[in-house]
């Protein structure tokens, strides 16, 4: 059994992910900031711990994170203001990551989405622009570190039933839509795999069984 805990626990994909998790036996601890949402939690599983992130220093975090063998990253600020989507998607996501070093949980993966990068093309005018920058600093931030990391890219997200039929590295062409339910399934066999550490791997809705897809291109 693997303890595995996700920030962020109340996501529609973080609430997948730990129903998933738990049915396969996992122990999951899931970080909410708002207590109203732990029967939410509680009800796919796993249990719940609550916790401002944004607003936690890196050592309380890394005590939140202690006696856990992984850590996923699934939390967001949701959009709509600049300064805290930097405050949760950059700046704490970053203490996140200290915090896992600093409590010896090495395996992180970290939810982020296609096109994720300092080239993502976003207009600074465009109100999409402060996420784009903020996960593309905690991307890059996340690489240098000595945690064996997985960064997962997600196209447009759906409430689609999952399908677990996955195309990875898509082109641009045939749309990015990606089901939650797929996403959580990815990060789930991410976390049986090892060797998917050091890999960034951006994906859609597809064709391919997820353990097809997620093998190494030769």
């Amino acid at each position: 059994m693997t303890r595995i805990v996700i920030i962020g626990g109340h996501g529609k994909v973080a609430l997948h992910l730990s129903t998933l998790l738990t049915g396969e036996g996992h122990s999951v601890t899931s970080i909410i900031r708002n207590p109203d949402h732990a029967g939410d939690v509680s009800a796919t599983g796993a249990t719940p711990s609550v916790l401002d992130i944004e607003n936690s220093t890196t050592a309380e975090i890394a005590g939140a994170l202690s006696g856990h063998d992984a850590v996923v990253w699934s939390a967001g600020a949701g959009g709509g203001n600049p300064e805290r989507t930097y405050a949760v998607d950059r700046d704490a996501a970053i203490r996140s990551m200290d915090a896992a070093a600093e409590a010896g949980v090495g395996r992180y993966v970290m939810v982020s989405y296609l096109g994720a990068g300092p080239d993502h093309g976003v207009p600074a005018d465009n109100s999409f622009f402060a996420y784009a920058e903020a996960k593309a600093a905690a991307d890059e931030y996340l690489r240098g570190t000595d945690l064996a990391w997985t960064i997962l890219g997600p196209g447009a997200l759906t409430d689609r039933p999952g399908t677990g039929l996955i195309e990875v590295d898509p082109l641009p062409e045939g749309g990015q839509e990606t089901s939650r339910s797929n996403t959580a399934s990815v990060a789930a066999a991410v976390l049986d795999l090892p060797e998917t550490a050091g890999r960034t791997i951006e994906f859609r809705d597809g064709t391919l069984p997820i353990a097809a897809a997620l093998q190494p291109r030769a």
